[in-house]
């Protein structure tokens, strides 16, 4: 569905330029609001999460407008499948809270409702007008860069698809009558596969810099291009991704890389310069050893085939790949210095960490169990005697093993290694004894020659109690 023209905007007898032409203003005009009826697109109720719908139908109850908007319409229209859905309303977020007994009120940047049912979250946001009007100085405020730091001025709905990001994501799903009202021109960008700023692009990314890793985001989610008015300010402006609070980075960074297309992601973000701003220690390894790359490339790989499997995938093992070459790095040079390997690991494992948090916070769930799967890759060089099998069974085996495999598959000496590994989890129990018995015998050490202890001069030598006597 990607790949072609999404069928909702083909009609009999007409192309799709044709089509647009007749209907949307050029981009350069302002646009104007196009409706697009429930006959003429493919959303249905059935593809909506039925919490979703519970929020919408009681909004709508209370007779307020209420909107399913941004991403999921887009991904609904584009056959995406959405998992998270987001609504829009002209009820205050006082208002919306009182008709919920499961939601609260949560931010101060800008204030929104979760609604909650079970694990699944609705996040229901008031319609938000400009914020450099006269009146709405007291609710919200900038720096002097230009970042928002507060924004809580409600308005229409025509006021509020002009802030929103980009064009694909002001679209907004009308409970009231199922149909598709389009305010910016995003239909026409979803045809043309075009992620384009609603907009100046340079104010807009002072306003809030994550747009920028938004914009890397939707186009490698949907294989889109960043049209040039809204790439061109990117890279000059990628610094000001260091105003942005470390935990919120985290959370951008598990959506980068964890949305199925993290190597499509890591190259783009490489490529404008924006990849630095969050792992600068990373990049300034990967500048100096451009090898290192692959390995991260590979672990990425490895992760977006997860994803598409539906398997699990750690923040743990993502942020161990991606700070792999920092670590590697440290642990030459500590090891070169004179510290014994063990040691030499933890050390760099606790500098990587310690100077990464200060652009990425790494919450210690993650952060702890990524340690141990660097400390772990020496501990697999260590197999005999019973220590293969104890740590076989360890927690951290499997994620640490996955590490070390792709470590062998990307040019690193631990190749033969990663075989035995591999061996030893596929053997029974008499074929894992014969292999540990076999690593032995290949590393046991030549033996040592013992020391010839000298003879003493009878005539010297000494007694316990004296100088001993001799016997006639």
């Amino acid at each position: 569905m990607l790949k072609g023209i999404p069928s909702f905007l083909k009609r009999p007898g007409d192309s799709i330029r044709q089509l647009l032409k007749s209907e949307r203003p050029q981009q350069s005009e302002k646009h104007e609001l196009r409706i697009v009826s429930r006959d003429e697109h493919p959303i249905s109720r059935s593809g909506i999460s039925e919490s979703a719908l519970k929020v919408l139908y009681r909004l709508k109850k209370a007779n307020y407008d209420a909107f399913l908007v941004g991403g999921c319409v887009r991904d609904a229209l584009l056959d995406l499948h959405p998992k998270d859905f987001d609504v829009a309303t002209n009820a205050t977020p006082e208002q919306v809270n009182s008709l919920f007994h499961n939601a609260r009120i949560i931010g101060r940047r800008f204030r929104i409702v979760h609604v909650r049912y079970g694990r699944e979250i609705i996040e229901v946001t008031t319609f938000r007008a400009p914020h450099d009007t006269s009146n709405a100085k007291s609710h919200a405020s900038q720096t002097d860069q230009g970042l928002l730091v507060r924004d809580n001025v409600f308005g229409s709905i025509e006021e509020d698809a002009m802030r929103r990001d980009f064009t694909i994501n002001a679209l907004y799903y009308n409970i009231r009558d199922f149909s598709i009202h389009d305010y910016a021109g995003g239909i026409r960008d979803i045809e043309q596969r075009l992620i384009r700023m609603i907009g100046d692009p340079e104010t807009r990314y002072r306003e809030d810099p994550v747009r920028m890793l938004r914009a890397i985001r939707f186009a490698a989610k949907l294989d889109f291009n960043i049209e040039a008015a809204t790439e061109a300010p990117i890279r000059a402006s990628a610094n000001l991704l260091r105003q942005i609070p470390a935990a919120r980075l985290f959370e951008e960074v598990l959506k980068l890389f964890l949305s199925g297309q993290g190597v499509e992601t890591f190259k783009l973000l490489r490529e404008y310069q924006l990849f630095g701003q969050l792992f600068p220690y990373t990049e300034d390894a990967l500048q100096e050893s451009p090898e290192r790359e692959a390995f991260i490339i590979r672990a990425l790989e490895n992760t977006d085939k997860r994803i598409r499997q539906n398997k699990p995938v750690t923040p743990a093992f993502l942020f161990a790949a991606l700070l792999w070459p920092v670590v590697q790095r440290a642990f030459g040079e500590l090891v070169r210095s004179g510290i014994p390997p063990v040691p030499a690991m933890q050390q760099a494992g606790q500098q990587a960490t310690a100077a990464q948090v200060d652009f990425t916070s790494i919450p210690k769930r993650f952060s702890q169990p990524m340690r141990e799967i660097w400390e772990f890759q020496l501990r697999l060089e260590r197999r005999q005697g019973k220590r293969a099998f104890q740590t076989a069974e360890h927690p951290r085996f499997r994620a640490a093993y996955d590490f070390l495999v792709l470590r062998g598959e990307t040019g690193e000496d631990v190749q033969d290694l990663a075989d035995w590994w591999t061996d030893f989890q596929e053997s029974d129990t008499h074929s894992r004894r014969n292999l540990v018995q076999h690593n032995e015998q290949n590393e046991k050490p030549a033996p040592r020659k013992r020391r010839r202890r000298r003879r003493s001069n009878s005539k010297n030598s000494h007694h316990k109690d004296g100088p001993r006597k001799s016997q006639d």
